[in-house]
């Protein structure tokens, strides 16, 4: 599912008009608007070594002495949901249609035999009139942008790091923000400390950030790393192979297991168990019993998966990535503004005040002052 990259980049090119940010929000983004310290400390931590048992649990699509390939994006093993939906919406449209075409030649076939028009027929293509094209008009204005955040698109999300030309790229859909080059230099990470871990490890994937000073697009980017996770000692070592990697080479790195880009059924089932292992063995008899209970959810929801995985493509990277850091081929320019069509290009200018990083250090909280009303003293009787 790639409805977390498609909300980010909707949010970063979402007319300033439209935005409805309430005063709680406002208060929210601008806590966690980070200063230049902040930015500094924390890039700096990604230079440092996280953990000693460096591993990365994949998916790997490519991995040699230049370049890593892992599967990105956030919530991918949910992406059976739309597809159950979108494929149900679809059908209900399909069905509808034929039944038109069928009803339509009986009454094409009653006119050209001079029959008398059957009311039944006329009744079943008016009901199903009135059932197909509200149908077909409410997916395609409001269904369809949903769907192809799984299906009809890129059979996965990519980040490839190449430690020669010491760049990072996102392969990504064009309505999810498309393919960017960033530099290695400057990356965050959820797994470089604990202070900036995410929700513990516990179901989420590896973080990768990049703000907007280091970007050059005025938006920042985020970019989640290969499989959610059970712990934040499993991100840890995520992002130490990729430390690892890029700065000191593949050299003393454990091999990883190469994934085909074959949608295998395993291939969508298994994610379904992803970062709920670790919650499952520790979990309570009674808890353990309920999850046993939903697994046919699971099991729906991997069918769905499989299904999406089917109806979408390999993605593809473009030459100039293709060749990045073979001898004598050019160095694949970093992503600017430039490289968007002029209406993003403005849609970015109007809100890079909402990532823009904030100089110096952050203030200082002050202390509550806490006025107690003195409780009236006994009045002598």
């Amino acid at each position: 599912m790639y409805f977390f990259e498609w909300g980010s980049w909707e949010a970063a090119i979402e007319p300033d008009a439209d935005k409805k940010e309430n005063a709680r929000a406002r208060r929210l983004r601008k806590k966690i608007t980070p200063y230049e310290n902040e930015q500094a400390e924390e890039q700096a931590a990604a230079k440092i070594s996280a953990s000693e048992t460096p591993k990365s649990r994949g998916p790997v699509y490519a991995y040699n002495k230049q370049i890593l390939e892992i599967r990105s994006g956030m919530f991918e093993e949910k992406r059976g949901l739309i597809g159950i939906l979108s494929l149900t919406w679809i059908s209900l449209i399909v069905t509808g249609t034929v039944g038109i075409m069928v009803a339509a030649s009986w009454i094409v076939e009653s006119i050209t035999t001079e029959a008398a028009i059957s009311s039944e027929h006329v009744f079943k293509i008016t009901w199903l009139l009135l059932l197909t094209f509200p149908t077909a008009w409410l997916y395609f204005k409001f269904g369809l942008r949903f769907t192809r955040l799984e299906m009809f698109t890129s059979r996965h999300l990519l980040i490839r790091f190449n430690r020669t030309t010491q760049q990072v790229y996102l392969h990504r859909p064009p309505h999810c923000g498309g393919i960017v080059v960033l530099p290695w230099e400057g990356v965050a990470s959820s797994g470089s400390a604990n202070k900036y871990a995410i929700a513990d490890g516990v179901g989420v994937p590896l973080a990768l950030h990049w703000s907007a000073r280091v970007t050059g697009t005025l938006h920042p980017e985020l970019a989640w790393v290969g499989k959610s996770a059970n712990h934040q000692g499993e991100i840890r070592d995520e992002w130490e192979f990729i430390r690892r990697f890029m700065d000191e080479g593949p050299e003393g790195l454990p091999r990883p297991r190469i994934t085909s880009h074959f949608p295998w059924p395993w291939q969508a089932f298994t994610p379904q168990f992803e970062g709920v292992t670790h919650y499952f063995r520790n979990a309570s008899k009674l808890i353990k019993v309920g999850l046993v209970l939903i697994s046919p959810a699971f099991l729906i929801i991997g069918t769905g998966h499989w299904l999406s995985l089917l109806l979408c493509w390999k993605p593809r990277w473009p030459k100039i990535i293709r060749q990045a850091g073979m001898p004598g081929k050019p160095v694949p320019p970093l992503t600017t503004l430039a490289d968007y069509p002029p209406h993003i290009q403005q849609r970015l200018r109007e809100n890079a005040h909402l990532w823009a990083v904030r100089p110096g250090q952050r203030p200082e909280k002050k202390p509550r002052k806490v006025s107690r009303t003195r409780k009236a003293e006994p009045k002598p009787s």
